[in-house]
């Protein structure tokens, strides 16, 4: 399938008889609870994400924004920096200080502490940008914050600035807020070769890089375009760059558009056990994303015992997601009975 998820300004309002007490509280505990199988404390993250994202607000979207920040003092860095991810696509400004807590916490995870900057950039939070730029500019930061702190000022600028009004973006099939947005279009529209150029081209920003990034992605969805699949390829070129962090784009990039022609090369950065794992978590869950593909199932199993952490978790989380992608179940969450939303923003974000 190609995931979307829902814009929020179409999401319901909460049903009769929902409430904090019935709703929000029990997913809240099973979010929470280190007892509780993975799998099952990221649908109920994912549930708690849609009541956090409604639209105008409704009674059950603050206690889901805390509900969801309840969860970062657990041991798991996959967990918490999807919580991060998820707060940035509220759209709701009460997410801010949790998110910064996490950025400022230099005893965190770095894949966490880049998430929460992603996030704030995502929110347009222009009160985070003196903490974004000084650690922007910090040179003792680790390498995966300060770049991404670098985009999330680029954005938050973007988002406030006369360009963003002046530019015409092409319609996308993905609801996420990304960390850029795709390259615009103008009188000249960029050929896949143009775009592929400006995403392997060192000399740009990485925001402008991404902007190539998620112009081709818009390029390869819906599937059977004609360029989705030399969309697709150009794209797997982003995983020669020197960033880690750009190589994880380019995973969560795959993950939204769940393209049979990105297999090999999941699969190849998967198996790369020098590769770094914030990337090679992003693959296997990209991987979880093609889960009726031949194989998938198969080859994340050999990766359930890995040397790092969040790799093992990701597949776990990955293998629940390919047999939700099997069964063609309409969506991975746990919602009350009636209420349905797309699971994922990045493989989902």
């Amino acid at each position: 399938m190609t995931p979307s998820a829902i814009s929020p300004s179409a999401s319901p309002p909460p049903s009769k008889g929902e409430t904090v007490e019935n709703t929000i509280i029990p997913l809240r505990k099973t979010l929470t609870s280190e007892s509780a199988p993975l799998a099952h404390r990221f649908r109920a993250l994912f549930s708690l994400k849609h009541y956090a994202s409604q639209q105008p607000s409704t009674p059950l979207t603050q206690p889901a924004i805390v509900a969801i920040a309840a969860a970062f003092p657990s041991p798991s860095a996959l967990l918490k920096h999807e919580l991060a991810y998820c707060l940035g696509q509220t759209k709701h400004l009460e997410a801010v200080p949790y998110l910064k807590k996490v950025l400022e916490d230099k005893g965190e995870d770095a894949m966490c502490r880049h998430e929460a900057a992603e996030a704030l950039g995502a929110l347009g939070d222009e009160g985070s940008l003196g903490i974004l730029k000084e650690m922007r500019d910090d040179a003792e930061e680790v390498e995966v914050v300060r770049e991404t702190c670098e985009i999330a000022v680029a954005r938050i600028v973007w988002e406030h600035s006369g360009r963003k009004k002046s530019e015409r973006l092409r319609d996308s099939d993905f609801a996420s807020i990304d960390p850029a947005p795709s390259l615009a279009q103008a009188a000249h529209r960029f050929s896949i070769d143009e775009l592929q150029e400006r995403l392997l081209d060192t000399s740009l920003t990485l925001f402008e890089r991404y902007r190539a990034m998620f112009a081709l992605r818009d390029l390869a969805s819906p599937p059977d375009l004609p360029s989705a699949i030399p969309a697709v390829e150009a794209l797997a070129s982003g995983f020669s760059d020197s960033s880690a962090l750009f190589r994880h784009e380019i995973a969560f990039v795959f993950g939204q558009l769940s393209h049979p022609a990105s297999l090999p090369s999941l699969r190849s950065t998967l198996s790369n056990r020098s590769e770094e794992s914030m990337v090679r978590h992003e693959a296997a869950e990209a991987l979880g994303s093609l889960g009726d593909e031949d194989g998938v199932e198969d080859f994340l199993r050999t990766f359930l015992n890995d040397p790092e952490q969040v790799v093992r978790e990701s597949v776990v989380v990955a293998l629940d997601m390919a047999e939700f992608e099997k069964k063609g179940d309409k969506e991975y969450a746990i919602l009350p009975e009636g209420q349905g939303f797309s699971p994922f923003a990045k493989i989902k974000g």
